[in-house]
């Protein structure tokens, strides 16, 4: 094989080293993410530019890039907190959150990239126990679910917006009481489910009653209202009339054979 001429060989070191160079100082940012710029010979974390957006950056090899996920994360969490009388609950909680993109660089600063075990978790833990500590298991196993949940959000929210965290919400998942605490509730809630429902009966029937009473006693003053007003002369005009419609009836053939003791005319038909 023939030997490379020397004055290439200064030109493909040039050219590798190059290469090196550029794979060095390529940096490609990915979808909801962001870089923080360490300047290693310029004064560190760059604090007072905005972040490395998406895309392809170039920076001098000497100095480093740290990316964060910058879209909305979720983050797990299982405690165990005491309510207001002492007894242990555990609760299942989530949050959403992300970082807030224009203190990225600040936030690398003082937190660095375990921001989320440092700050988030550990402020999400003492909110919880605050919290639930004001709550009687009752209230947790029933009634209260969604108002702990707001202040969680709230007392965590206060504290993490100052380390350059946006909080989007606190979800409690699950909150789980010791067994024998469990099926009281449940025992009190069903008699009380019960007692209910009884009453309601009570109300029910007693309005029946009432509905019947009023009925009775409407027909009582319709029928003494109508005695009192019927006379001898208009009972015999009712039958007159009556008497009149009969001997129209096609279906019958009528005799008047002299009259009753009212009066009015006797009717025979052929049945």
């Amino acid at each position: 094989m023939d030997r490379l001429p020397k004055i290439a060989l200064p030109a493909i070191a040039i050219i590798i080293f190059l290469v090196i160079l550029t794979s060095k100082s390529a940096i490609t940012i990915d979808s909801g993410e962001a870089g923080v710029l360490y300047k290693t010979f310029g004064g560190g974390v760059v604090t007072d530019e905005p972040a490395l957006g998406e895309g392809f950056h170039l920076v001098a090899p000497w100095n480093k890039v740290y990316v964060y996920e910058v879209r909305q994360q979720e983050v797990f969490e299982k405690m165990q907190v005491l309510s207001s009388n002492g007894l242990e609950i555990k609760l299942d909680a989530s949050a959403w959150f992300e970082p807030k993109r224009e203190f990225l660089g600040k936030l690398h600063q003082e937190k660095g990239t375990e921001y989320i075990q440092r700050v988030l978790l550990p402020t999400i833990r003492s909110a919880a126990r605050s919290v639930v500590g004001r709550y009687t298991p009752e209230q947790l196993y029933s009634s209260k679910r969604d108002a702990i949940q707001q202040e969680i959000f709230e007392e965590t929210k206060k504290i993490v917006e100052g380390q350059y965290i946006q909080l989007n919400e606190v979800l409690v998942r699950d909150v789980t009481l010791p067994a024998t605490i469990k099926e009281a509730i449940e025992r009190k809630l069903k008699q009380e489910q019960e007692s209910l429902e009884y009453e309601f009966r009570l109300v029910t029937a007693k309005k029946e009653a009432e509905k019947v009473t009023i009925e009775a006693q409407g027909k009582a003053d319709a029928n003494r209202i109508l005695s009192a007003s019927l006379t001898d002369k208009i009972l015999q005009d009712k039958g007159i009339d009556a008497t009149l419609e009969l001997s129209k009836s096609p279906n019958s053939k009528v005799v008047i054979v002299g009259s009753g003791d009212s009066g009015l005319p006797l009717i025979l038909g052929n049945n």
